[in-house]
């Protein structure tokens, strides 16, 4: 199970280093542009992308 959870963890900090080191100003746009949206929207849009990634990975594994 932990080696699972690691290589879940491993493989998001893949993804999540993809767009700065590919395209850094694009990277930096985006960040500021979050920093001046809604609480409530980025809560919100996090939880459902929270959502959809259990559902993708409850269709994966089962």
């Amino acid at each position: 199970m932990w080696q699972e959870i690691l290589g879940a963890i491993a493989l998001v900090m893949v993804i999540e280093g993809l767009l700065p080191s590919i395209n850094p100003r694009a990277f930096r746009r985006t960040m500021h542009m979050m920093t001046e949206m809604d609480d409530r929207f980025l809560r919100t849009w996090g939880l459902v992308i929270m959502i959809l990634g259990a559902v993708l990975l409850y269709i994966v594994k089962s």
